[in-house]
C-alpha cells in the first residue's frame, strides 16, 4: 500500500552542484500493468525505465511508445528500429495481458471486482565486471504469481493457482525462446545504448539542498534534502557525533518533478531540553561523493509552515510544495508505477481506492 502522507510535505528545489560519475549497475526494466474493475484508468499500461528514470510510456490504443526523455528522441531518430520495435511490443503485450487475466479471472472464479496482473522484466548490467542479468515476473492482484527461470528455461509458479499457467507457458517453446532472446540479447544491447545516449543525464550527480523544517514548535524536526540525484542517498541524525536511532523517524526516497529526489528524517525533540539542541546535527550521504552535508541542529534557521499570527494559513512555499507534490504522485500513477510496487519479498496489495 502507499501512503500519500509523504508527498504532503513541503518542497523546496534548489540545484547546487553538478559532477560527473558513473555507476556500477545499471538497469532496463519494462513495468506492464493490465487492469479489469478500474473506471477511469487506461486497461494496459507499459512504463520503461533506464536506472529508475522514467524513459519510454505506451498504453491501451496507443499505436507508437511516447519517449519521455530528449536523449531518447535522440536514440530513437538515429535507429528508429529500436521504437519499432518497441512498438510492436506494446501491441503484442496489450493483447496477451488481456486474454491472461481474462484466463486468470475465468479459472478462479472471479466475476466481478477489480482484478491487477502486474510484469517486471529487464536486465541488469554491471559495467565493471560486465555480468549482465535478465529477469521476468508477473504478479496478480498483489502477489507473486510466476517467474522465469533463465537458467533452466521454466517457469516457476509462486502459488498453487499459478501451476496450471506454469505447465502451459512452459509448453509454449517458442515463447520461452523469444523471452530468452529479448532478456539475454535485446535488453542489454537497448540498454547500454540508452546509457550511451543518456549519459550527460544519467550519469550526473547533483547535490541537494538540506533545510530544517517544523509545522509547530511541539513538532519533530525534519531534516529536508532535495534535488539531489542519483537516488542512492542515506541521511540520520547524530548526537555528539553518534547517530541516534530513538525518536527519529526516517522518511521514503521519493521523485521531484525534474527526475531529482528528496527524502527527510524527522527528529521528535519533546524531551529534549533547548539548550541541548546544538548537540545534535543532520548529515545526508549521497553515495559516490566523498564530503557528507552536516547541517547542524539551530532553531534560528528552522523553516515553519506557519504564518505570523495564523494557525491555520501555509505560506506560498508550502502550497507549491503540496501542488508539486501531488503532481508528481499524478505522473506516477498515470505512468502505471503506482499500481506496481514491489519490495523485497514480492508484490504487494494494491490499494483500490487509489485507483478511483
Amino acid at each position: 500500500m502507499l501512503y500519500l502522507s509523504n508527498y504532503m510535505k513541503p518542497l523546496f528545489v534548489f540545484l547546487l552542484f553538478c559532477h560527473v560519475a558513473s555507476t556500477v549497475k545499471h538497469s532496463l526494466k519494462y513495468f506492464s500493468t493490465s487492469t479489469s474493475g478500474v473506471p477511469n484508468f487506461p486497461e494496459f499500461v507499459a512504463v520503461a525505465m533506464v536506472d529508475e528514470v522514467q524513459a519510454g510510456y505506451c498504453e491501451s490504443n496507443m499505436k507508437t511508445p511516447e519517449p519521455r526523455q530528449d536523449w531518447v528522441r535522440d536514440l530513437i531518430k538515429d535507429d528508429p528500429k529500436q521504437l519499432e520495435w518497441y512498438s510492436l511490443q506494446c501491441i503484442r503485450a496489450q493483447h496477451s495481458f488481456r486474454a491472461n487475466i481474462d484466463d486468470l479471472k475465468q479459472r478462479l472464479n472471479q466475476t466481478g471486482g477489480i482484478h491487477i496482473l502486474q510484469r517486471m522484466s529487464g536486465c541488469e548490467w554491471d559495467d565493471v565486471t560486465g555480468e549482465e542479468i535478465g529477469f521476468n515476473q508477473y504478479g496478480y492482484d498483489g502477489e507473486d504469481f510466476i517467474a522465469l527461470d533463465l537458467q533452466t528455461l521454466t517457469w516457476t509458479a509462486s502459488k498453487q493457482q499459478a501451476f496450471t499457467t506454469k505447465l502451459r507457458w512452459d509448453a509454449d517453446k517458442t515463447r520461452l525462446e523469444d523471452n530468452k532472446h529479448n532478456l539475454i540479447n535485446i535488453c542489454p544491447n537497448f540498454l547500454k545504448k540508452s546509457l550511451h545516449y543518456g549519459r550527460s543525464f544519467l550519469q550526473r550527480t547533483d547535490l541537494p539542498s538540506v533545510s530544517l523544517l517544523q509545522k509547530t514548535p511541539s513538532s519533530p524536526v525534519s531534516c529536508h534534502a532535495t534535488g539531489f540525484y542519483p537516488d542512492r542517498a542515506m541521511m540520520f541524525w547524530r548526537k555528539d557525533g553518534e547517530e541516534v536511532h530513538e525518536d527519529v523517524d526516517h522518511g521514503e526516497i521519493l521523485p521531484n518533478h525534474d527526475g531529482s529526489f528528496q527524502m527527510s528524517v524527522d527528529l521528535n525533540l519533546s524531551s529534549v531540553a533547548p539548550e541541548e539542541w546544538r548537540r545534535y546535527d543532520c548529515v545526508f550521504h549521497l553515495s559516490g561523493w566523498k564530503d557528507d552535508i552536516i547541517t547542524k541542529l539551530d532553531q534560528a534557521v528552522i523553516r515553519t509552515n506557519r504564518v505570523p499570527g495564523s494557525s491555520s494559513e501555509f505560506p506560498a512555499g508550502l502550497v507549491v510544495g503540496v501542488v508539486v507534490g501531488l503532481l508528481v504522485l499524478l505522473v506516477i500513477c498515470i505512468t502505471g508505477l503506482f499500481i506496481w510496487r514491489r519490495n523485497n519479498n514480492g508484490f504487494l496489495p494494491v490499494n483500490s481506492k487509489y485507483l478511483k
